[in-house]
C-alpha cells in the first residue's frame, strides 16, 4: 500500500446539521450518518467526514480550543473560470463567507476562496495547466 495517500479527512463543526445543510445547499450527498454525531461523504477514493469539534477533540487528546481551523485549504477544480464563478457563488448563497472574489491569478489559472460556516476554506479553481478526469479527478505528471 503506497504511504502517499489521504483516505478520509475530518472536519470538526460545531454543528453537525448546521454543516449538513450547507454541503446540500453545493449539491453534496451523505454516504454514510450518524445522526447528529457524524457525517461521510464518498469522493474519488477517499472520504470527507464532519465531526463534532467536542468529540473530535476528546479523541485527540487536546481541547477545543487547540483545534482551530488550521492553516489548511481544501480545494476543487474546475474546468473553466465560469465554473470557478458558479461554485463560488452557490456557496456564497448556500451561506459560505466570501474570502476571495474570483479573479485571474499571478500564476496564470483563475481562483477564489471562501469559508464554510465552521470556517473551513476552501478554494475554487481553473489551473489551464493541469486536466481534469471527466469525473473531476486530478492525475498530476511527473516532472
Amino acid at each position: 500500500m503506497t504511504p502517499q495517500r489521504v483516505t478520509l479527512i475530518t472536519l470538526g463543526v460545531a454543528d453537525i446539521t448546521r454543516a449538513k445543510a450547507f454541503y446540500a445547499a453545493l449539491g453534496w450527498t451523505p454516504t454514510r450518518e450518524i445522526e447528529g454525531q457524524v457525517v461521510f461523504y464518498q469522493m474519488h477514493g477517499s472520504a470527507l467526514g464532519f465531526f463534532s469539534r467536542e468529540a473530535l477533540a476528546k479523541e485527540q487528546n487536546r481541547p477545543v480550543s487547540a483545534l482551530g481551523t488550521g492553516a489548511i485549504t481544501l480545494a476543487q477544480n474546475m474546468n473553466s473560470p465560469e465554473d470557478v464563478d458558479e461554485a463560488y457563488n452557490k456557496a456564497i448563497a448556500a451561506g459560505a463567507t466570501p474570502l476571495a472574489a474570483p479573479a485571474e491569478m499571478a500564476w496564470g489559472g483563475y481562483s477564489s476562496y471562501y469559508a464554510d460556516p465552521d470556517g473551513h476554506v476552501w478554494e475554487t479553481a481553473y489551473n489551464p495547466y493541469w486536466e481534469l478526469g471527466d469525473d473531476g479527478s486530478l492525475t498530476l505528471e511527473a516532472n
